[in-house]
């Protein structure tokens, strides 16, 4: 499968134009920075966790995402009622399985929902895939210090164990469906001194899955838009500070035209 700039530069035209709803059951470090993202991109972010109304929020949205950077028994429970009903109307469903190998509750919280539920895109650092794997994989809180021996391997495993396309973040981002493989090669180092980035490029795949059936496609675009929306950014930063600002300004200006010529992609 050969995936074509032109059609990034469609997914995120159609994101601009179309506004979708994007329910992010997120951790509560970084949801206003998933929030700012979302409507930076042209989305529109609702971050509901109670019980109570997940099931009304994600019936009147068009893309569920499960966050599992701060989890506890009521919020696993959310997310799995909200991703019922997600898969019951035919909304996709995004996972990101923040530190997932950090603890046992982590795991088996992450395994019972991907038992439980069709997911679209599972969306993770090489630590956590290589984990969710069982490949190996090693983190230092939630950030990964270890990655499996093969990589390209543990997101084939876990791809074919799911059925979810495997989007791996890294110095060079993967995005893996079976046998199908593409290397993302946009982003700057500086991305990994910002608390939350992976959630907010989660939910960025989100938005586009929305617009783009096909979710290879979707996760391709948005690591490529994400990570020149980086290679921008850091144009005009001088720490991560004014990096983090200058970002949302880069999500929010950049054209399809920009992705088109910026994005740089390998099979």
């Amino acid at each position: 499968m050969t995936i074509q700039t032109e059609q990034l530069a469609q997914t995120l035209h159609r994101v601009r134009q179309t506004h979708p709803v994007v329910h992010a059951l997120t951790n509560w470090v970084t949801a206003g920075d998933v929030a700012n993202a979302l409507h930076a991109i042209g989305a529109r972010p609702i971050m509901a966790s109670a019980l109570e109304e997940v099931e009304e929020i994600v019936s009147r949205a068009d893309v569920f995402v499960i966050n599992v950077g701060t989890p506890d028994p009521l919020r696993i429970k959310a997310m799995l009622s909200a991703g019922y009903c997600a898969n019951r109307l035919g909304r996709p469903v995004i996972l990101d399985p923040v530190g997932v190998g950090a603890s046992r509750f982590r795991m088996d919280s992450v395994q019972t929902i991907l038992s439980a539920l069709r997911i679209a895109v599972i969306r993770g650092n090489r630590a956590e895939i290589g984990a969710l794997a069982g490949t190996g994989g090693q983190l230092r809180g939630i950030d990964s210090v270890q990655e499996p021996p093969d990589i390209h391997a543990a997101a084939k495993t876990l791809s074919q164990k799911t059925g979810a396309v495997i989007a791996v973040s890294g110095a060079q981002d993967l995005v893996v469906k079976g046998e199908m493989i593409v290397s993302v090669e946009n982003g700057h180092p500086m991305m990994g001194q910002v608390t939350g980035m992976g959630c907010m490029l989660t939910a960025v795949i989100a938005a586009f899955a929305v617009v783009e059936p096909d979710p290879m496609v979707a996760a391709v675009a948005a690591m490529a838009f994400f990570g020149l929306a980086g290679e921008l950014a850091v144009q005009q930063a001088k720490g991560p500070g004014s990096f983090r600002i200058n970002l949302l300004d880069a999500l929010y200006a950049m054209t399809p035209e920009e992705l088109k010529a910026g994005a740089k992609l390998k099979d």
